[in-house]
């Protein structure tokens, strides 16, 4: 009796995207990346330099209340502090993220081959990720700004989450938490109005999110071919409601009240801003176009992705 292999296996299947890749090539050619292009940021980043006076913590067209009446009537000052407790919220929800996203990784490889180049990948991934958040807490530390946890109903929800969620969610959430993020981060560290450490964290950010976002969106095809139809529209539904729950999270109100704002105000003025509205579907469109092609974007969970505010 002949056995197929997963390539024998998988030949000849594709997507609106064409057809699938081969799992191992793909994580081969990614460990060939992460051996070139990895970073230690204790060692890359001046972590003693002093900020620099007048320097932004983060594109002043990427802070939420930016062309709002409030924004109007703030003065360059208090505009740049909001900016460096914008920067720190985002890093605190980037370690929330991260934090699930490594227990996702790790509840995906665990009856997987450990001497594959896929789980080999993966555990590579999860060093990134711990890399990662270890840098954005000491760019928090850094600061004057606190740290933002979210908060308690968003972090029982990520509990339930990654206790709960199938692959092809677990990846098409992974692709939510990383590709808004990186969008932001690619202007951010050519920006030269931003604190030159800020532009050092995102730079580090930017390249080895690369490597996590083809991993991820590789393997999220892949199952949204291959998942049983019951876990597809699991994934459906499940995706929306993370995409509801990370739109709410991105900004902590506990910022505006720490620059001296008044946080209803403030937030209701970030609901009703076109150009927030904007920033964040522009932040999400790349990912939104990929998970509409392979079929994510579908149904209830179409309904609830409009919901968030990341789909037009």
């Amino acid at each position: 009796m002949t056995t197929l292999t997963e390539a024998d296996a998988l030949e000849g299947l594709r997507d609106a995207l064409g057809l699938l890749k081969d799992r191992e090539q793909v994580a081969e050619r990614l460990l060939a990346s992460s051996a070139k292009h990895s970073f230690d940021p204790d060692e890359e980043l001046d972590w003693e330099a002093p900020f620099e006076e007048g320097k932004w913590f983060w594109p002043p067209e990427l802070v939420s209340l930016y062309d709002t009446p409030l924004w109007r009537r703030m003065g360059e000052e208090q505009r740049i502090l909001l900016s460096q407790h914008e920067s720190a919220a985002l890093a605190s929800l980037g370690i929330w993220f991260e934090i699930i996203l490594m227990q996702l990784l790790v509840r995906h490889i665990y009856d997987k081959a450990a001497t594959s180049a896929h789980v080999r990948y993966a555990l590579t991934e999860i060093e990134d990720e711990c890399r990662h958040s270890k840098m954005f807490a000491r760019l928090i530390a850094r600061g004057d700004a606190p740290w933002y946890p979210v908060s308690r109903a968003h972090r029982n929800l990520g509990r339930l989450f990654k206790t709960v969620s199938t692959t092809p969610g677990s990846f098409t959430a992974t692709l939510l938490g990383e590709e808004v993020l990186d969008w932001m981060q690619r202007l951010t560290f050519p920006d030269e109005r931003i604190q030159p450490l800020v532009r050092g964290v995102t730079r580090i950010h930017v390249v080895e999110e690369a490597r996590h976002v083809r991993y991820a969106r590789e393997e999220l095809r892949r199952q949204m071919l291959t998942a049983p139809k019951w876990s597809q529209e699991f994934t459906r539904v499940t995706s929306g409601e993370f995409a509801r729950v990370f739109s709410v999270a991105f900004v902590n109100p506990e910022v505006y009240t720490n620059v001296g704002l008044d946080k209803r105000e403030a937030m209701a003025q970030v609901k009703a801003s076109g150009h927030r509205r904007e920033v964040m579907q522009n932040g999400a469109k790349r990912l939104t176009d990929f998970l509409d092609d392979i079929g994510v974007l579908r149904g209830v969970g179409r309904r609830l992705w409009r919901a968030s505010g990341l789909l037009a």
